[in-house]
């Protein structure tokens, strides 16, 4: 059984990687990809370039508000990682009253026009509190009203192995006509491994010449206060001289200035924010390059990012990690494939 994916909001190509990549031991189940739609431009060119150098043409750089999905080749399976802006805990937490919020309806649209198999979408945790709940509970409902058996759950990804702590709310709906049961992947298979950032980063060592590693210019100033920032600590942890304390009134993001700790996963990777928030290095006084930032979400070194190094930045941190994907969507064909895995109770909740 080869599904061919649609994905919408498809961003860098976290999924799609490890979507093409799954494997369960059994060619006949497979993915394969069939189209792709993003409004970023650099983030379409990235795609094409990874996922489908053969296929340009499926890859529709476009506003899901001004896109005609009547363009689209039939499906078997859909992703989407609808925007997170509007319910992530970093932002303003507008929900559905935000600009992004309602996007995830495209979503539910393709469901209905598509019917695929199967369905996989994804978002940060923020959005079970978004409106007070409400939010989760209408995307959920809505989900299940185009006719899916929906399986929510929190995905903790350092716990699958992943070198990076990244909580993300990821559905996966099967179609309600189909006598196939998704369950979550159990972590326990994944618990031996050595997911500290260190590893990750310098294991293998980065090639001299991988694309998208140059480093970032660090002024003076920023370089003396990492100096006196150890591993683990951030702007308003340390011990900081006076001259050199940020001077921010109100709320205190933890990863300002944030060195990691090489003997744990890393924090969390972001697409945006301002100076301190690119993560740092534990040793050397230095923002991580984009490669290495990489690195943390499982992309492989060929894979070569488009674009200008901020656009990158971005796409790198709001991509799904790529093993992460890989795992789901490997449940996911042993759902349809009828073979047993380890599993747990879906859960919600932190």
């Amino acid at each position: 059984m080869i599904f061919r994916l649609g994905e919408l909001f498809c961003g860098p190509g976290g999924i799609a990687w490890g979507a093409m990549n799954a494997d369960i031991g059994d060619p006949d189940f497979r993915i394969i990809h069939q189209w792709a739609n993003d409004y970023d431009a650099s983030t379409c060119d990235t795609y094409r370039r990874n996922i489908c150098p053969d296929a340009p043409q499926t890859v529709y750089h476009d506003d899901i508000r001004r896109f005609d999905m009547d363009r689209l080749a039939p499906i078997d399976a859909l992703a989407f990682g609808f925007p997170c802006n509007d319910f992530s805990v970093v932002g303003e937490q507008k929900g559905m009253d935000g600009v992004y919020g309602p996007l995830y309806s495209y979503g539910v649209k393709a469901l209905k026009k598509f019917t695929p198999q199967w369905f996989l979408a994804e978002n940060v945790g923020g959005l079970r509190n978004a409106n007070e709940g409400k939010a989760f509970t209408k995307i959920l409902a809505e989900l299940k009203g185009a006719g899916y058996v929906i399986t929510p759950h929190l995905y903790k990804f350092e716990e699958y192995g992943i070198p990076q702590a990244r909580h993300r709310i990821i559905i996966v709906g099967i179609r309600d006509d189909l006598k196939v049961t998704y369950k979550v992947p159990s972590p326990e298979p994944y618990k031996g491994i050595d997911n500290s950032c260190r590893t990750a980063i310098e294991i293998p060592p980065i090639p001299e010449d991988a694309p998208n590693n140059e480093r970032t210019k660090q002024s003076d100033i920023v370089v003396r206060r990492l100096q006196h920032i150890l591993p683990g600590q951030n702007a308003f942890t340390a011990d900081l001289p006076e001259e050199l304390k940020l001077n921010i009134k109100g709320a205190r993001i933890s990863q300002i200035y944030k060195r990691l700790d090489p003997e744990k996963p890393s924090y969390t990777v972001t697409g945006s924010g301002g100076g301190g928030t690119h993560i740092y290095h534990w040793e050397e006084p230095r923002a991580l390059t984009n490669r290495e930032r990489a690195r943390l979400q499982t992309f492989p070194d060929d894979y070569v990012f488009e674009g200008s190094k901020e656009s990158v930045r971005k796409q790198i941190g709001m991509a799904v990690p790529c093993r992460g994907a890989k795992i789901i969507f490997e449940a996911i064909l042993k759902s349809f494939a009828g073979i047993e895995y380890p599993s747990i109770e879906a859960n919600i909740n932190e």
